[in-house]
């Protein structure tokens, strides 16, 4: 049960992940209670938004807790497990610090608890449970350091070499504090100074040593006094100096004279650059001199880490609170008198401060993104993509990337204000894909981030919908009357005369990532693409790609028709059918010939799922249009089991049509009206596709005028070809082909109101009757009445139930009037 009376404290709660970088866990209220199931003093930590639990440390009397920067408690819970909680006033940070240091049992004055563990009797018989014999030593005695002197280099150097080797948490804190209460390091820095000035060498390589022992201890206040402005240089100096480099090296004639600092606006604010300064220092000994940790000692410079990230998330906020220097900073970016070098250099300034700014917490970085928005972040990247120089659009790009990652509604909503007042050529999302497609990096290295980012801004799982907005249907219609004829432009003029005029390995990769776009499209907008897709004769363009020479390529295109495929959405299937789309895929697979590699198993994967998921339209239309093609093809079972299914399922449908029960009733056949509907259905189930299908697919005239309209802006367009306006297209098959059987109307009586025998006839119910391919040039005689009514399976038109009542009366009044019959 926890403790009611506990102080609760706003903190933001950090990680150590294995990449030695800080994750955010969160911010919330952290308090010091007593927690059953741990059965001790704990911090808890719940969140601010949902109360959940995001942290329950029990406080060990053992736990090395370090209190940092007057608002920052950092402890390591287990190996390789480093918490840090960052308090929000140092008050707080104050509270819970005393609450840890009276479970332990130590002066709150001192910053970190480990070494005061012993000074308490409570604790000597836990400590010593706990501790080895070889601990004892070092608990029972403190560290005498030798005098700074010459002479002494060596017996320091065994020292520290001593304490490293032990890596005992007690020693190496004993070790710190000595060297931080006699201002040790000042005194090894002037050695240094000496041993410099008489090329002693031994003495250099053993202060090397000395201090990359320092480094190891892991302590964040040794950090502070190294990397102060009068020390920093030193330090760098010292780490010169490596034993197994013949020579020394030269990071501080780098850093002082090649590494030069820019101010491409003035900074009034000192501590800001002072700030800037220490962590590109501190960032270079830990990345270029140290060397790299070894898997035993990763975790030996997690307080240098820390040191870096919190340099970063000051430098964040102090430039964020600057208004005036950002106000500064974008009218500069966008003004027209503004010299390429300077708004090269303000680019890159804003590239390297939204990378710092991943290190904020989700609030905290989510006001940053607010704050460059007010500037007019995204209005300024337009003008920058707008300019001739790579390395700035490629610094814009990165700076638009880390936008859309945290804010994707941000951007869509900028897009769609901006797109009621200017044209589509000057829209940024236009921008952005016409920077992809011409990316001058030949591995198009480019165009594939900003593919990341086009999949983010038109991902409808990070759309929002409210009672009042829905951002998926506006954002979706906005990008496909838009923006969609500027991502699918390359691929139309590449295939405008109905093959590939560009088959370059640079114009393959380019059109393989638009490809992957649409797909991904076909996925997630499935009625928006599919309307641009069957409008625009999408699918035709793409499968020309199967003759492109690059397989990937071609794979593309293959996996772009699987996708459609897979849907199973009739449609689509009506209109694959109508415009024979499976021609350039057998093609393509007879073309492969018995070549067993990917591009045929993709082919054949794709004809296998026709057949397991029984698409039956698909399979009709392949076995009757290029059944002559495949049989051959025996090594797989596939279009063997195609045609199979094929012949069941017309074996089906004619026994479905012929095989009714007959019910003799009032001198008459009846059927029941489920029959009806079902058989009504089939029969004209054609016919009424056909039509749908018609109004889908425009007149080829129609679309050729559409897309040239929509290429313009490109110059990218050939000019209009002729077009076969007559081609002919094969309608879907009918029911029975080969076997159909001759059905004539026989009408009992010579009414003038019936239809003569062998013109199409209409039923009482209105539904046209089925023409019979034979003229009738004789009426029936009886004997063929006779033996249509003995036919198993052979039915007369309806008689609905629910007209008896009203036949009956006509027979009254008009006792001529007779039904007419089915027969044979």
């Amino acid at each position: 049960m926890a403790d009611t009376t506990s102080t609760r404290r706003r903190v933001k709660l950090y990680m150590l992940n294995e990449e030695r970088q800080w994750d955010d866990q969160g911010t919330g209220h952290v308090s010091s209670i007593f927690v059953e199931r741990l059965k001790g003093m704990s911090l808890q930590v719940r969140s601010e938004t949902d109360g959940t639990v995001l942290l329950e440390s029990k406080i060990q009397p053992d736990t090395m807790y370090q209190k940092q920067q007057e608002t920052l408690i950092v402890w390591s819970e287990a190996a390789n497990y480093d918490l840090a909680l960052s308090f929000q006033e140092q008050a707080g940070c104050l509270e819970i610090w005393r609450k840890i240091c009276q479970v332990q049992g130590k002066d709150p004055s001192v910053d970190i608890t480990q070494d005061c563990l012993i000074d308490h009797g409570e604790h000597d018989e836990e400590f010593q449970e706990d501790s080895t014999i070889e601990d004892a030593p070092d608990a029972a005695q403190e560290i005498e350091l030798p005098p700074c002197e010459l002479s002494k280099l060596e017996e320091i150097w065994n020292i520290f070499t001593e304490s490293s080797i032990q890596s005992t948490p007690i020693r190496k804190e004993k070790l710190s504090m000595a060297i931080e209460n006699s201002g040790y390091i000042k005194k090894l820095l002037d050695l240094f100074h000496m041993c410099e000035d008489l090329d002693n060498m031994e003495g250099l390589h053993h202060l090397y040593e000395i201090f990359k022992n320092i480094f190891l201890l892991n302590r964040n206040e040794l950090f502070e006094i190294m990397f102060s402005e009068e020390t920093i240089f030193d330090v760098i100096g010292v780490l010169e100096h490596q034993p197994s480099s013949p020579q020394p090296s030269q990071h501080r004639t780098y850093l002082k004279e090649t590494a030069k600092f820019k101010q491409v606006v003035p900074m009034t604010n000192k501590e800001l650059l002072n700030k800037i300064h220490q962590t590109y220092r501190v960032q270079y000994i830990q990345d270029v001199i140290l060397p790299t940790p070894s898997v035993f000692e990763e975790n030996h410079l997690s307080s240098l880490t820390s040191f870096i990230f919190f340099n970063k998330v000051e430098i964040v906020s102090m430039i964020q609170e600057d208004e005036k220097f950002l106000s500064s900073l974008f009218t500069q970016l966008t003004s027209d008198d503004t010299e390429e070098a300077v708004r090269r250099d303000l680019v890159l300034f804003l590239k390297e401060f939204c990378t710092f700014s991943q290190t904020l917490q989700q609030d905290s970085r989510e006001s940053f993104f607010k704050t460059l928005s007010s500037f007019g972040v995204l209005s300024a990247i337009e003008v920058i993509l707008g300019l001739d120089d790579p390395q700035i659009k490629s610094a814009a790009i990165d700076i638009f990337s880390y936008i859309v990652e945290f804010s994707p509604s941000t951007v869509r909503e900028f897009i769609m204000k901006e797109g009621q007042k200017q044209d589509d050529d000057d829209l940024l999302v236009n921008l952005v894909i016409d920077q992809m497609i011409n990316d001058p990096d030949p591995e198009l290295g480019g165009a594939l981030q900003l593919m990341g980012v086009l999949k983010l801004l038109i991902d409808p799982e990070n759309m929002i919908a409210t009672s009042n907005k829905t951002e998926k249907s506006e954002f979706l219609v906005f990008f496909y009357k838009h923006s969609m004829h500027v991502l699918t432009a390359p691929l139309y003029a590449n295939t405008s005369e109905g093959r590939l005029s560009k088959d370059d390995f640079q114009s393959a990769q380019l059109q393989s990532l638009i490809l992957e776009l649409l797909t991904f499209c076909i996925e997630h907008h499935t009625f928006h693409i599919k309307n641009y897709i069957i409008s625009k004769d999408l699918l035709r363009r793409v499968l020309l790609l199967l003759k492109s020479r690059h397989r990937f390529l071609a794979l593309c295109a293959l996996r772009f028709m699987r996708k459609i495929v897979g849907i199973k959405d009739d449609f689509y299937y009506r209109y694959i059918i109508k415009g024979s789309l499976f021609k350039p895929i057998v093609e393509a697979f007879i073309e492969n010939g018995t070549r067993y590699n990917l591009f045929n198993s993709a082919i054949i994967e794709l004809f296998e799922f026709i057949k397991m998921e029984d698409i039956k339209s698909l399979c009709a239309h392949i076995v009757e249009t290029h059944m002559k093609e495949l049989e051959s093809v025996n090594y797989v079972s596939t279009f063997n089991s195609l045609k199979m299914r094929y012949e069941q399922q017309q074996d089906g449908l004619k026994d479905k049509l012929f095989d009714s029960t007959s019910v003799l009733r009032n001198h008459r056949y009846r059927r029941d009206a489920r029959t009806l509907e079902e058989e009504e259905e089939m029969w004209f189930d054609e016919d009424d596709e056909t039509e749908d299908l018609d109004s889908l697919v425009p007149v080829s005239d129609v679309l050729r005028s559409s897309l040239d309209a929509d290429f313009d802006h490109i110059n990218r367009y050939i000019g209009n070809r002729k077009v076969n306006k007559d081609q002919s297209r094969e309608s879907p098959p009918r029911l029975f082909n080969n076997r159909s059987t001759c059905i004539n109307i026989n009408l009992r009586n010579n009414s003038p109101n019936t239809s003569p025998v062998g013109s199409p006839a209409t039923s009482p119910t209105g539904s046209p009757t089925i023409p019979c391919p034979t003229p009738n040039t004789s009426p029936i005689t009886p004997s063929e009445k006779a033996l249509a009514a003995k036919r198993a399976g052979l039915v007369g038109l309806v008689d609905y139930p629910d007209e008896d009542s009203d036949e009956e009366e006509e027979d009254s009044e008009t006792p001529t009037a007779k039904r007419p019959r089915l027969a044979t």
